[in-house]
């Protein structure tokens, strides 16, 4: 409309646009303009949004970058939860992070769906030998191959050991301060994530493994004490 006064930007979008920092808008953590209430429930979208988005376990350095310098991460999850309560899925603590993880009790409708999912890896497509050894792995690490070897009574092949590194479960550890100090093998944080666990701490007792035909306390013993007693020269 002629002689209309023209439209003024909001101090808003001025403020906006003045935020620069290598020529990209800084990201509004803080959401200061809107009420409590409101910003609490921005900031509970977004750190769901990002989870939901990950393929792998959300660290809380990560969250933070999307929610402001005095948000409790831990309130936030917690308020998440209880609104999934009532849902098939769930927010976990995993490997250190956070990931949206399905409820158990619908764990054999997903598996009767065939439907591709994030379990549908790896994890699920190993074979026994693999499960026992990645399983040693994560109970003896920092561990040789040859002192694996030991432990199971035959050779753990290096096609085995490159199989688990390929899949992401394995990673090098320090030298072996035995003689010709072989490399030494770990678990990662994937191997956390891909089993559910946050920590090494979550691992299940041996009793369960010995109970499924998977480990041996003997042998696990046996192969720690063979380990420590081929760090000592012989007089």
């Amino acid at each position: 409309m002629a002689g209309a006064p023209t439209a003024k930007p909001s101090r808003r979008k001025a403020n906006a646009a003045d935020e620069r920092e290598g020529g990209e808008r800084l990201f509004d953590r803080e959401l200061e303009e809107l009420p409590p209430e409101l910003r609490w429930r921005e900031w509970m979208l977004r750190v769901e949004a990002v989870i939901f988005a990950s393929a792998e376990p959300v660290g809380r350095e990560t969250l933070a970058r999307v929610v402001g310098r005095e948000c409790s991460i831990e309130l936030l999850i917690d308020d998440l939860r209880e609104e999934l309560r009532a849902r098939p899925y769930d927010i976990v603590a995993v490997a250190g992070g956070w990931q949206h993880r399905s409820r158990t009790a619908y764990g054999s409708a997903i598996r009767a769906s065939q439907a591709p999912t994030r379990s549908s890896s790896a994890a699920a497509a190993m074979s026994e030998h693999e499960a026992a050894v990645v399983a040693a792995i994560a109970y003896l690490q920092p561990v040789t191959r040859g002192e694996l070897s030991k432990m199971f009574g035959k050779e753990v092949s290096r096609d085995t050991i490159a199989s688990l590194r390929d899949a992401g479960f394995l990673g090098s550890g320090p030298r072996s301060p035995t003689p010709g100090a072989p490399y030494t093998y770990v678990t990662t944080r994937h191997f956390l994530s891909a089993f559910g666990l946050e920590t090494l701490r979550d691992m299940p007792d041996l009793e369960r493994l010995e109970d499924a035909g998977l480990l041996s306390r003997q042998a696990l013993e046996e192969g720690t004490t063979a380990e420590h007693d081929s760090a000592v020269p012989e007089d």
